[in-house]
């Protein structure tokens, strides 16, 4: 049994994703919700450690800056991708999260996009696609929660950016 982070841009689809995982039985904890995160906007260090120190499959999600401390812990790091209009389109239209809702936010998922996404590329295990169907996502991260080494496919990266091994 294995601990996956799912990390990724705004509007990639980490929360619906955990959703879906949350849906078949998986332990999830989504870090933009409950108190996750400290008033700076990472994660409450003690409160992540003693929550991947329990036992059993976990998804976590979330995309903070001081999550590569914890990388150790997951097995798996999964960077969920899609391209700038499709983030962008999605932040715009949702109504469960405020963020990306303003021309500035907007502009601040542009910036971390290029700024940002490469280095969460280059710390991950695994790239997904996240314009792919949610439920072959889920598939997929659920093989991974459950330990299976299935070969994952490789994503295709957003246009203009490098892609990694899966």
């Amino acid at each position: 049994m294995a601990r996956v982070l799912i990390t990724g841009m705004s509007g990639a689809g980490k929360t619906t994703l955990l959703r879906a995982l949350a849906g078949r039985g998986y332990r999830t904890v989504d870090t933009d919700y409950d108190g996750w995160t400290t008033a700076d906007g990472r994660w409450d260090e003690p409160r992540m450690a003693a929550l991947l120190a329990g036992r059993g499959p976990l998804a976590v999600s979330g995309t903070v800056e001081n999550q590569g401390r914890f990388y150790h812990r997951f097995d798996q790091v999964v960077l969920l991708s899609a391209p700038i209009d499709v983030l962008l389109d999605r932040v715009r239209d949702r109504t469960d999260n405020p963020y990306g809702g303003t021309a500035g936010q907007r502009a601040e998922i542009r910036r971390y996009t290029r700024e940002v996404e490469p280095l969460l590329r280059r710390g991950a295990t695994v790239e997904l696609d996240g314009t792919r169907p949610v439920e072959a996502l889920a598939d997929e991260v659920a093989a991974l929660l459950d330990g299976v080494r299935a070969q994952l496919r490789r994503a295709r990266p957003p246009a203009g950016e490098p892609g990694t091994g899966s």
